[in-house]
């Protein structure tokens, strides 16, 4: 395992694009009502971060993902694809961005670049009684991601942050999805460590200063189990129960973590 510490001018451009990954989900906001595709939430995103960014959407044409961003709706746990489904009032969902950009470069389309990646959880329409579990849900899950985000310091193992997501999300009744997983990000969208959201105190991986990586928990109002769908991507529960999660892309400090991807809509502080 190849665990890559960051160099000072490596977080400067951490900092940069991962600012600019917290914009597409503050710009995007406004845009998710009823009525919409979640094609057309894509498209938006693409445009900002393409001609107003002036960056490249990372998860377009990775791996063979068709589209720009993810958008996981109700069941959906993760890697939905959109389409032209239109978001009916109570659904929920996540929306996904990664933002790759190098500022030395003019080329977007330059397979160099640094990565910030960050997801959100919204609610189409109105709150009533059928979104009070999807309220609940989804509010467990970004108070398990603060969770796991205010372990991050030197010193710290992976299970332990693990641990305390898992025992949050728990504690509530939920369950937390095993498959799937944060990781190290930097030049590369997808580095060691892989960051699991369960685990036990005092095990894996040990967290350095100047490591970046990914806490991004999904949790679901059912079982834990998922289902990958016939596209090869979009993952769903298999209960066809409710699934949230939120992502943060975390620097591990000299004496704690960063938020990179810090929004002004958070309730936890962007350093500690």
């Amino acid at each position: 395992m190849t665990l890559v510490i960051k160099t000072a001018a490596d977080i400067e451009k951490m900092r940069i694009v991962g600012k600019m990954a917290a914009e597409v989900l503050d710009m995007i906001g406004p845009f998710v009502k009823k009525g919409i595709t979640t094609d057309e939430l894509n498209q938006i995103c693409h445009d900002y971060i393409v001609d107003k960014q002036k960056a490249y959407p990372a998860p377009l044409n990775y791996h063979g993902f068709p589209k720009s961003i993810c958008t996981s709706v109700n069941h959906v746990v993760c890697h939905g694809i959109p389409s032209s489904k239109a978001l009916k009032d109570g659904d929920i969902i996540n929306i996904d961005v990664t933002v790759r950009f190098d500022e030395d470069l003019n080329d977007p389309n330059h397979v160099g670049g640094y990565h910030g990646d960050t997801s959100k959880m919204f609610i189409v329409g109105k709150s009533s009684p059928k979104t009070k579990l999807a309220e609940r849900l989804i509010q467990t899950t970004q108070e398990a991601m603060y969770l796991g985000i205010q372990m991050v310091k030197p010193g710290c193992k992976l299970g332990d942050i693990g641990y305390v997501i898992q025992k949050h999300a728990e504690a509530q009744g939920f369950s937390i999805v095993r498959e799937y997983c944060g990781h190290g990000i930097g030049t590369e969208f997808h580095e060691e460590p892989q960051v699991l959201h369960y685990g036990k105190p005092g095990t894996g991986v040990e967290l350095k200063a100047g490591m970046c990586l990914t806490i991004e928990p999904m949790v679901n109002s059912g079982k834990r189990h998922t289902k990958l769908l016939k596209d090869d991507w979009t993952v769903v529960t298999k209960d066809h129960s409710l699934s949230a999660q939120w992502e943060h892309t975390i620097l591990v400090t000299e004496t704690g973590y960063e938020i990179l991807t810090f929004r002004p809509d958070e309730t936890i502080p962007q350093i500690g």
